[in-house]
């Protein structure tokens, strides 16, 4: 009797049980390189079937050796990309042409192939694939009640994470190390329940990682080349919860109701953010909306009525188009972290579905922060309009996110109005941040007290102002604000020339792209005691009154006699600017700058308008 067996029932091992049985004695058992190569290229991805199957060939050979049957390595070696593409089919087929050439029977578990095989007249003998039971897993022993987690590694003695949410610990389970065949055995009793189990599924399956969902446990397996030894990092949830349970909830549900919204739940890792979520999807689910997940890995504990998804084919941008045909009233999206995430989160918001997205962060507005950048800032409000911070398992801060459209706070001009994001207090409707584009660039500005001379708009001018001198300056420069609208730039006395620029040309420039008025001054002068606060000359100080003349394109100041001078120019001894006569004897301001309003108000107003060295 010659028989050629395909990779599923050598990893079964039903071959050597067999002849164990009588039922192959003296068969001449004809084994395919192609089946060695996908057992090989199985063993070396780390994945316990090829361990198996190598270690039914070993058996074969022993009963070989021993006269019970004889076996016979024949075929060609699989390609890489066969071997890569095995699910195609292809080493099946080769599997079942050497069973047709040698007129040998094809033993199989694998209904498909023995479908294939008999449609090309193959002779088949197809066998039910072996099943074994599993109540449990073998690494449930280190788990109890307070277990969130499991990590065990070789050469490590196991630990675990043991707690409750928020205040976990990291404790050794015991003070043996790990040898290497414990954990194996540990990995191939996982794979094996994934496998056969129903409420076991594969995630991920790559080289040197095998992610996996049992029931509850989320589970890493990693194996060399990928780590540094083989290691099993096992996670559950340790607590189920309802919305009733946190603070603030039944607001939250009434602005769930309202209308589908864009939710960020926002935390540090293991503060209880998926639980929260699981809440809240429980909550829409008994409240009549049609709700979905998309989880990489699937781990969140929700009920049959609610469908999880994951990345169809690799890609959550394809899992987003199929559920945008299902149309879902919420989808829950576990672990938005990459670029990808936020601009599929966005997309699926836009498209008017209610999304709740779970984000790594350490402050709540940092979650609206990941989205700069990501999304057009306009739009952010639209794509999450509420943020949710949980800490130690509570709800620690809720935001309200708008759009106005006003001056940003410590700002004094009303052609600064913008577009500004508001981010409020959810219960006291107090805003605590304001999201703004400020001098090309987008800010996140804390609201505080307008007087704070430390406030997030004066950190924010400063920075600007610093960042242009910088860029003409060769030495050191500081920036100290006056108001909102003046401030004084203190440099070294070399860099007094080329900050202020001919004319007061480059000073002039920055002034008008920052929108304040900029009084530069040296070290040297502050050291000496000259006034850092720019306030009117001194009784006795040589002051002359000018007549500036207003032309179509400037505001200019005769200095005839003090060219090259710096003077300050002042109006009813009120400091306006600082400046620098040119060669021709006077002070040119382009007319639409800041400096030049102030100083044509001044002119209009009758003012008294003079020029006192600086």
């Amino acid at each position: 009797m010659k028989i050629v067996p395909d990779t599923s029932v050598i990893i079964d091992g039903q071959i050597s049980s067999r002849v164990d049985d009588g039922e192959f004695t003296d068969a001449t058992v004809i084994v395919p390189e192609a089946v060695v190569g996908e057992l090989e290229a199985q063993a070396n991805d780390g994945r316990e079937t090829g361990w198996e199957g190598l270690s039914e060939l070993q058996r074969l050979v022993e009963l070989d050796e021993s006269g019970t049957i004889s076996v016979e390595y024949v075929g060609r070696r699989p390609e890489s990309v066969e071997k890569r593409d095995a699910d195609e089919g292809d080493i099946d087929a080769l599997i079942r042409d050497i069973a047709a050439d040698r007129g040998a029977t094809l033993i199989t578990s694998d209904s498909v192939q023995a479908e294939v095989a008999r449609s090309t007249g193959v002779e088949v003998t197809e066998f039910e694939p072996v099943t074994q039971e599993f109540d449990e897993l073998a690494i449930e022993e280190f788990f109890d009640e307070t277990t969130m987690s499991v990590h065990l590694k070789v050469g490590v003695a196991p630990m675990a994470k043991r707690g409750t949410v928020g205040e976990m610990s990291y404790e050794k389970l015991d003070d043996s190390p790990l040898t290497e065949d414990t954990v194996r055995e540990y990995a191939a009793d996982i794979e094996a329940a994934t496998r056969a189990n129903p409420e076991g599924f594969v995630e991920l399956d790559e080289p040197g990682m095998m992610i996996v969902q049992f029931r509850d446990f989320r589970i890493a397996i990693a194996q060399p080349p990928f780590s540094d030894g083989v290691e099993i990092t096992a996670v559950r949830p340790i607590v189920k919860t309802e919305l009733e349970d946190y603070e603030y909830a039944d607001e939250l549900k009434d602005r769930l109701l309202e209308r589908q919204r864009g939710v960020l739940i926002a935390g540090s890792p293991g503060a209880g953010k998926s639980t929260f979520a699981q809440a809240v999807a429980e909550f829409l689910t008994d409240a009549d909306f049609a709700v979905k997940t998309m989880e990489k890995p699937r781990d969140l504990q929700v009920g049959p009525e609610i469908t999880q998804y994951t990345a169809l084919d690799g890609q959550m941008s394809k899992t987003a188009d199929s559920l945008l045909m299902v149309r879902p009233d919420y989808t829950i999206y576990d672990e938005v972290r990459k670029t990808d995430d936020f601009e599929v989160f966005a997309d699926m918001r836009l498209a008017g579905v209610g999304m709740v997205g779970v984000v790594h962060a350490t402050r709540a507005i940092d979650a609206l922060q990941r989205l700069i950048g990501r999304v057009e800032l306009g739009l952010i409000p639209q794509v999450a309009d509420t943020v949710i911070y949980i800490e130690a398992g509570e709800v620690a801060k809720v935001y309200d996110v708008t759009t106005e459209v006003k001056v940003p706070q410590g700002l004094m001009e009303e052609d600064l109005a913008r577009p500004v994001i508001m981010i409020k207090d959810f219960e006291t409707q107090r805003p605590e941040y304001e999201i703004y584009t400020f001098n090309r660039q987008v800010v996140t500005v804390p609201v505080g007290d307008e007087d704070d001379p430390d406030s997030g708009v004066d950190r924010i001018a400063k920075q600007e102002i610093e960042r242009e001198i910088r860029a003409v300056a060769h030495g050191h420069v500081e920036v100290e604000l006056r108001d909102q609208n003046t401030a004084i730039v203190w440099v070294e006395d070399g860099d007094i020339s080329s900050v202020i620029g001919k004319g007061g040309g480059r000073i002039s420039d920055i002034e008008n792209r920052l929108g304040i008025s900029i009084d530069v001054r040296t070290f040297e002068d502050r050291d000496t005691g000259s006034s850092s606060t720019a306030a009117a000359p001194e009784t006795g100080s040589k002051s002359l009154t000018v007549q500036p003349e207003v032309t179509s394109r400037h505001v200019i100041v005769p200095m005839d006699g003090h060219a090259g001078e710096t003077v300050e120019v002042q109006a009813n001894g009120e400091y306006l600017f600082t400046a620098t006569v040119s060669r021709g004897g006077e002070i040119q301001v382009s007319r639409g700058s800041a400096i030049a309003e102030e100083l044509e108000k001044a002119i209009d107003h009758g003012k008294t308008i003079t020029v006192s060295p600086s």
